[in-house]
């Protein structure tokens, strides 16, 4: 029999959580030239021709000390190369633990490194920029990783995502591209953290003509210098991690419209993304996309630029003693939210599906069964999803995001979306004795499974109830998992 909610309902607080990503290495993006110059009698400093020309005391004595660094005879001492490789061992000298002294400037300086870097002479222009970086990023890393150990028991994801994401400067940004070619680059604009997902919305009021654009991409963004990752500078090197492309042509004719307000009407991209744009002009007004937790930092970070992370494949974890391995002890927790307020976040425990009841490649679990009225659950609110840009604010009503989260008998995130949905009106009325209104309908569907949800609009208490909640998952997906063959 199918299982109620496994905690009271209530509106969640924002724990949210991710998997721990390997930061990418400095060398896919361009490196700046060194934050500073070191001041004091060694300071290297720009000249003119005419004073270069000139020979002087301080010059020779930085001279000198890069000749130390630098032996290798394809490299001149004089070198900016040289010079620059010797500020950034300085840098990196500075910013960690020392071992032991390898190099003297003058008698009163001691420059150090780590036993970790080897000898100066072995290495080429621009190894210490790199190493410097790959230790600031080894660095936060760590930090992050500590982070997301806890684990949420009710969703079976770190419960602290937000305070890794605010640790790693980890953000994501739109790229427009119009059809010469030109890129359009939004940063974003406002977050909203829920229990199992970030709602990100951007918005504008210089957004590129819609008739000329013809692709959009989203990318998760991390700096390279934690430093920077406080101040979530914009002119710092950063790594882009590409999660999702969208065309846009046609936009209007190829694109599911969700709902609209007086202002605006909404479009739903394939992978949950909504394009808001404005009804006089049809030209853009904002843009929002929900991403779940799940693997969000693999997914935001170890990507490239043009290539999307490919998650490793998943090992099935063979059992050969239960005959209905797979059909059963699933947990969903579920969230119904708006963007900036929720309306339904719970936990449905030991969800399961007999073998009879395989029907049409899909495995059915119920989680909330019209003829149990006692686990139909009330809505807090009426559905809508709000937006907002820097002159108007609204909101879409009969429409929501759905976050679902549904974990294997092992706790594992088994299915995992977030993605805006809309409440049609059915032509049915309803057939329930204790229900006397009009019924609404939720469907949902990708690759992996479908969702299907039924609401009853009572007009006396002036709120929604879920009558019907079931998940239907594709047997391809149950089997590749695991290793069965339902």
């Amino acid at each position: 029999m199918a299982a109620g909610c496994g905690r009271p309902l209530r509106e969640c607080s924002p724990t949210p959580a991710a998997g721990v990503a390997a930061f990418p290495g400095a060398a896919e993006v361009g490196l700046p030239s060194p934050p500073f110059t070191p001041a004091g009698p060694s300071a290297v400093r720009p000249r003119s021709r005419s004073s270069a020309a000139r020979p002087q005391g301080g010059s020779r004595a930085v001279h000198a000390g890069i000749k130390s660094l630098y032996l290798t005879p394809s490299i001149k001492p004089e070198s900016n190369l040289g010079i620059e490789s010797g500020i950034w061992l300085k840098i990196c000298s500075s910013c960690f633990q020392p071992k032991k002294t390898i190099w003297k400037m003058k008698s009163k300086q001691t420059e150090t490194v780590s036993l970790g870097c080897a000898a100066l002479h072995d290495r080429k222009p621009g190894y210490w920029k790199k190493e410097y970086i790959f230790k600031q990023i080894a660095v936060v890393k760590t930090r992050v990783m500590q982070l997301v150990k806890p684990v949420d028991p009710y969703t079976g994801l770190p419960c602290k995502n937000k305070e890794a994401m605010k640790a790693s400067g980890l953000s994501w940004i739109i790229v427009l591209k119009d059809r010469n070619g030109k890129e359009h680059v939004m940063e974003e604009a406002n977050l909203s953290f829920k229990d199992t997902s970030v709602t990100i919305l951007w918005y504008s009021t210089d957004w590129p003509c819609l008739d000329i654009l013809s692709t959009l991409k989203l990318f998760g963004v991390i700096p390279l210098l934690p430093d920077q990752s406080r101040a979530r500078s914009k002119n710092g090197p950063r790594h882009r991690s590409l999660i999702a492309e969208y065309h846009l042509a046609n936009l209007t004719e190829k694109s599911v419209e969700v709902g609209a307000d007086k202002l605006v009407r909404l479009f739903c991209l394939n992978s949950g993304l909504v394009v808001g744009l404005w009804k006089e002009k049809n030209e853009i007004a904002f843009v929002m996309t929900s991403l779940h937790y799940h693997q969000l930092f693999e997914r935001s970070t170890l990507g490239s630029a043009t290539v999307k992370y490919a998650l490793p494949p998943h090992k099935p974890l063979l059992d050969d003693v239960d005959p209905e391995y797979g059909l059963h002890d699933y947990s969903l927790h579920l969230d119904m939210h708006g963007r900036s307020c929720t309306y339904l976040c719970g936990t449905f425990k030991s969800l399961f599906c007999r073998k009879d009841d395989i029907a049409d490649e899909y495995l059915k679990l119920t989680a909330v069964s019209l003829k149990d009225n006692t686990k139909h659950l009330p809505l807090i609110g009426t559905p809508g999803l709000s937006w907002e840009t820097d002159v108007f604010k609204g909101n879409v009503k009969d429409c929501y995001v759905m976050d679902v989260t549904l974990l294997d008998e092992t706790g594992k995130p088994f299915w995992c979306f977030s993605a805006p949905v809309c409440m049609d009106l059915s032509s049915k009325a309803s057939g329930l004795y204790d229900y006397m209104g009009r019924i609404y309908t939720t469907d949902y569907a990708d690759s992996e499974g479908k969702v299907y949800v039924e609401l009853v609009w009572l007009e006396e208490t002036k709120e929604y109830f879920i009558v019907n909640l079931v998940l239907y998952l594709s047997i391809k997906k149950v089997n590749d998992w695991f290793g069965t063959n339902y």
